[in-house]
């Protein structure tokens, strides 16, 4: 039904800036829930920001005012501006697609922040 494909992960220094990207394999944003979360080495998943489908955007405590979710409807991506990263930002970062009456429920395969010096 739809596939994501996560890309921009990489080696940053503290206070350094990334932005990933999540390209999904068709227009899904109308209906869809879109979601950013990440895996830190030996800690569970948790979410880091949501975009909506009315566009509501919300952010995980640890990440407000440094990370912004956004989305380019032409080019089918939710995109995760990442500023002022800090070592515990390091994690492997999913995209996650929900419809929001719950017919599809789809992840990306991830991709590899390192924040270190």
């Amino acid at each position: 039904q739809v596939q994501l494909v996560e890309s921009g992960g990489d080696l940053v220094q503290p206070g350094g800036s990334l932005r990933l990207s999540c390209v999904t394999s068709r227009n899904i944003f109308g209906d869809s829930n879109m979601y950013w979360y990440r895996q830190a080495p030996g800690k569970q998943r948790e979410w880091v920001a949501l975009i909506a489908h009315d566009d509501t955007k919300s952010y995980t405590n640890s990440v407000k005012g440094r990370f912004t979710i956004s989305r380019d409807n032409d080019k089918n991506t939710v995109s995760l501006q990442m500023n002022n990263l800090k070592p515990e930002d390091t994690a492997v970062y999913y995209c996650n697609a929900r419809h929001y009456t719950g017919y599809y429920d789809v992840w990306g395969p991830g991709t590899l922040v390192t924040v270190s010096s």
